[in-house]
């Protein structure tokens, strides 16, 4: 995933419009975009979406952000939604593995009630909202097979620590959220998880927003959230690996492929490779949206 696109879950007319923006993904917000009154509505209104919307090859997949689990709104999100089999539950603000743990056990529940295979329902993750998720960055791992993303976000954690701003004047992330974006990276990785950059609030700055996906593919990042459907296209092209890296990572992946598990050094064009050119080669593939079947054979 590539670009994931927040929606309010209490618009079915931005629900209809943004499955047609290109977004690899829709996150059908049950949090911040819905006020307190609209809470019930929005269930209703995503759970509808969800039982509706074409799930063929293609679709983006839909996500859930429910309401973090210290509101005592989560179980009613919980409960409405996973008879129709979303994608994935967002958690927000969450503090630690121990809340993956909580999560998965409560989602594994409503999958049995609505007859779901176990395990279908995966779990993202913003781990960054606040002091506590940000402290317990390693413990995110190895809790849940359901887990298969982190995220970070910049807004709620300035509300936490009491911050005036998350960024300094020339419009650069200040310290403490630059540590929040670095410990997401090393959480994920970590996890062995993908690794989701935060938003792009500006968004009529589209140099901007290419400027900082960029920065975000070159430091691990393997998709970024997004708030406003043009910001789609500009995500979808930054997060693509250039043809020319796709066929070298395929030809890395054929190469070890052929020689069996034991390899070690190999070479390729003259030049040594080893384990983590392969580590690499898989994450361009997987960005690419290759899958292992599609690899050449080697001679």
């Amino acid at each position: 995933m590539r670009s994931l696109l927040f929606v309010p879950g209490d618009s079915e007319r931005k629900m209809a419009k943004a499955a047609d923006t290109g977004a690899d993904a829709l996150i059908l917000d049950l949090e911040d975009s819905v006020s307190q009154s609209r809470k019930a509505d929005a269930r209703q209104i995503v759970t509808s979406f969800l039982n509706a919307a074409d799930r063929s090859a293609g679709t983006p997949w839909l996500i859930v952000r429910v309401n973090a689990l210290d509101t005592g709104m989560s179980d009613e999100d919980l409960a409405a939604v996973i008879s129709a089999a979303p994608d994935a539950i967002l958690l927000p603000k969450a503090g630690s593995g121990a809340d993956i743990q909580h999560l998965s056990a409560r989602i594994a529940v409503h999958e049995a009630e609505a007859g779901l295979e176990d395990g279908k329902i995966k779990i993202h993750a913003l781990m960054t909202e606040t002091a506590g998720g940000m402290l317990s960055a390693g413990s995110f791992a190895a809790k849940s097979e359901r887990l298969s993303a982190l995220a970070w976000g910049a807004e709620d954690l300035a509300a936490d620590i009491g911050a005036s701003s998350n960024k300094n004047e020339n419009g650069a992330y200040t310290d403490v959220f630059r540590m929040a974006r670095a410990l997401t990276i090393l959480a994920a990785a970590n996890a062995r998880v993908d690794a989701i950059d935060t938003v792009f609030t500006d968004f009529r700055d589209m140099e901007g927003l290419d400027a900082e996906c960029r920065a975000a593919v070159r430091d691990g990042f393997t998709g970024k959230m997004a708030i406003h459907p043009d910001q789609v296209a500009v995500i979808n092209r930054a997060f693509t690996p250039p043809p020319e890296d796709v066929e070298r990572a395929v030809r890395i992946l054929a190469l070890f492929a052929a020689a069996g598990p034991e390899a070690g050094v190999l070479s390729l064009d003259g030049k040594m490779i080893d384990r983590p050119h392969l580590r690499q080669a898989e994450r361009i593939a997987r960005r690419a949206g290759l899958e292992p079947h599609t690899l050449p054979e080697i001679s």
